[in-house]
């Protein structure tokens, strides 16, 4: 009798849950719900060969996977273990349920569930969502009551199949990996389909107690899990005897990789798509954190892994270089109250000043308060006990860089490299940051000269040249050696030796505002010096802009804008857009190929800056570039070109003052030549990579003859393209007839 009273007192309670009497209880999903859930699903971004570059997500790290991509043994060591009956049951098992009285009785203590139940909790979040919040709803009995209903459910709405992808693709494996992507990917580096039988045993186990079974905190108990795993599986057929005697020997051999922004390659790149995929998803009322997004970008896998191994092979030495040359001094020390003007700026001080107001004394004080802390060093990241004000004084010593690469033809940028370590330093320097660009603008100048109809193998002097300024001040250039050859030069041979002289008497020749709005074409943004200084690189721009616009000469004048997203996919895999660059012709086909040639003479030419792609780092296909250094070597540039590629990049301090203190270091061709040389090094060198073009094609229509050894071309310029001689005069003493005795 009493068990009779029980079962309808239970039997009544059920129908209560159901029906949400009295909205105690909170309510069950209703049908149309469990036929469209949604899960927050982290949006992925790819690379161009299909390499998955990383992932945006707020609270779960999900990415869903299809049922033919799980191994067999996946699932069956996931029903051996936690749901031995999941075939034969409709959404429960009824040990469990008849078991509910002895919940009730026990005061609320959990038993198992079925994995369709762990399937509507994971989906449904039936405890936690206000939805389906009620007085009684935190009751255990309550949940598990209203589990086994939308259970129920769920098994008349979906095969089993469904529901084991459901489940695989929302259960927590720890580490913030929801899902078993994720969790092959966190804890073996790999993906479901190559998981081994061991590791998904490895897995699967851990589902009891993600925290108490994890792997890396407690290896001995997930090794113990594992093989109760393994155990499971024999004893219900799955695997023989002796695939568990085989098995259980094996050691855990994890390779974590927990995902995060820090984490992955190009970081700095997926730093920057962010802000952007924001306001992109922010227009179309999306969620770029739950909604699954498959973003589609041109970046090459390969090229980035080479382009950060250039940037780390050649940032570590330099470093190395510069601590040495400053060894025992602060590259700043002339600075008066260097540090504490750069604290002022520094996330740490403005948090004091939130919490102190304007207790400069309590502020200070906490700033100069050693406390431990993880800081950047080029041999890992270094536990220390520092004060914030020595910290940043150490931080600021580094060298930075920016890095890019891309295809003149399309404008796909195929490698994108921010910094030296995004852990520690944010801030992007190929989009982000703008500093002068030194000599790496000149060839805008000669491009412009060739533009108006001079060839590379027109010739001027190295001869000083003083331009009056507006204000009646004069400026005369000097050449990077401090001296003037006063010897004939040919456009090629100057450009290839960057000479100061040449690129000024062709500035004053041709107006600075011409030369600034010819630039402007290059993808240059600006503002741009309108000065005569604009030729030897005084303007600040972007190694993303300078980049792009040296692809101008490779691309037989015509500009791509640099684009880096080829499209984006919804969940689903429906297009919600695709990209294309921006294009527009910028020079004559000609003049593009003489620029080519002349770019090429720094590699060739006697005393050509760039001489030593050849002579030091070998490389022997058609390569051409150019160096930039500006005042003081506060800033270390090069851009290269070579038929299927175009590469720049930066190298500077923080601030201006940190620099070396001299040419022989602080030139373009040692603070930025070497990344790019090293990465194309490893571009020619790897066979995945199809370069299949290495010579600079001329035009069908280009006749021309650049030989210079040969010609003896020299071109007069007409004298209406002469600037007003009031603001830009050259030497009086020098005559200023172009094609004469200059």
């Amino acid at each position: 009798m009493a068990v009779v009273v029980l079962v309808v007192v239970l039997l009544l309670f059920i129908g209560s849950v159901s029906v949400n009497l009295f909205y105690l209880y909170g309510k069950i999903p209703a049908l149309d719900v469990l036929e469209n859930p949604k899960s927050e699903v982290a949006s992925e971004v790819y690379s161009s060969d299909m390499v998955l570059l990383g992932k945006y997500y707020s609270g779960f790290n999900r990415s869903p996977i299809e049922y033919d991509e799980l191994p067999a043994y996946l699932i069956n060591a996931l029903i051996a273990t936690e749901d031995v009956r999941f075939y034969e049951h409709s959404g429960i098992d009824f040990k469990a349920f008849f078991a509910i009285p002895i919940y009730i009785l026990k005061g609320g203590k959990r038993g198992s569930s079925t994995i369709t139940q762990q399937v509507a909790k994971n989906l449904f979040h039936i405890r936690n969502s206000p939805e389906y919040r009620g007085l009684l709803s935190n009751n255990i009995a309550v949940i598990k009551v209203k589990e086994m209903i939308t259970a129920i459910r769920l098994e008349r709405a979906y095969t089993k199949k469904e529901i084991l992808l459901m489940y695989l693709n929302t259960v927590e494996f720890g580490s913030n990996g929801y899902g078993i992507k994720t969790a092959a990917k966190t804890f073996f580096n790999t993906t479901p389909q190559k998981l081994t039988l061991a590791q998904a045993a490895t897995l699967i186990g851990m589902l009891k107690g993600t925290s108490f079974y994890s792997p890396i905190k407690h290896p001995d108990r997930a090794l113990e899990r594992r093989n109760t795993v393994l155990s499971q599986m024999q004893k219900y057929g799955y695997i023989t005897q002796s695939q568990f005697l085989n098995e259980k020997n094996k050691k855990l051999n994890l390779v974590y990789t927990p995902e995060n922004e820090n984490s992955g390659l190009a970081p700095y790149f997926r730093s920057y798509l962010k802000d952007y995929l924001q306001r992109w998803c922010a227009e179309r009322n999306i969620s770029l954190y739950e909604d699954g997004l498959r973003i589609y970008t041109t970046i090459d896998s390969r090229m980035q892994k080479h382009a950060e191994y250039a940037v780390e092979k050649h940032m570590k030495y330099l470093q190395k270089e510069f601590f040495i040359h400053w060894k025992g001094k602060a590259p700043w020390k002339d600075i008066k109250d260097f540090i504490k003007k750069m604290a002022l700026q520094s996330d740490r001080y403005q948090q004091l000043k939130q919490e102190y107001g304007d207790n400069e004394v309590e502020i200070w004080k906490e700033m100069n308060t050693p406390e431990r802390m993880r800081v950047f060093s080029w041999r890992g990241a270094r536990d220390t006990i520092l004060s914030p004000l020595d910290s940043i004084s150490y931080m600021m010593k580094f060298l930075h860089t920016g890095f890019m690469a891309m295809d003149p033809q399309t404008g796909y940028v195929k490698a994108w490299v921010g910094g030296i370590d995004y852990r520690f330093f944010k801030y992007d320097h190929v989009k982000q940051s703008k500093r002068q660009a030194g000599s790496t603008f000149k060839p805008f100048v000669y491009a412009y000269a060739l533009q108006q109809g001079l060839t590379p193998c027109d010739k001027v002097l190295d001869v000083p040249v003083t331009i009056t300024l507006p204000d009646g001040k004069t400026w005369k250039p000097n050449n990077s050696n401090g001296s003037y050859s006063g010897q004939e030069l040919t456009l090629k041979q100057a450009l290839a030796r960057s000479v100061n002289t040449v690129t000024a008497y062709l500035v004053q020749k041709f107006n600075p505002e011409n030369i600034a709005k010819f630039a402007e074409q290059f993808g240059l943004s600006g503002p741009l010096e309108t000065g005569p200084t604009i030729g030897l690189g005084t303007s600040d721009v972007s190694v993303y802009e300078m980049t792009g616009g040296y692809s101008v000469f490779v691309n037989d004048g015509s500009w791509n804008e640099p684009i880096y997203l080829l499209r984006i996919e919804d969940k689903a895999g429906n297009v919600l857009q695709e990209f294309t660059p921006a294009f527009k012709q910028v020079i004559s086909d000609e003049a593009a190929y003489n620029m080519v040639q002349m770019l090429k003479g720094a590699t060739e030419e006697t005393n050509g800056t760039a001489i030593s792609l050849k002579s030091v780092y070998h490389l022997n296909h058609d390569v051409g570039g150019k160096t930039g250094t500006t005042q003081g070597s506060s800033d270390g540039w090069f851009i290269g070109i070579t038929p299927e590629l175009v590469a720049g990049t930066w190298v500077g301090g923080e601030h201006k003052s940190i620099r070396f203190r001299d040419m022989r270091l602080g030139q373009g061709a040692r603070m930025a030549l070497p990344i790019f040389a090293y990465f194309m090094q490893r571009v020619y060198a790897d066979p995945s990579i199809k370069i299949t073009n290495y010579e600079f094609k001329k035009p069908d229509d280009v006749k021309i003859e650049i030989d210079c050894q040969v010609s003896d071309s020299l071109t007069a310029l007409p004298s209406d393209t002469i600037p007003d001689s009031t603001f830009y005069n050259i030497d009086p003493s020098i005559k200023p007839d172009f094609g004469g005795s200059l």
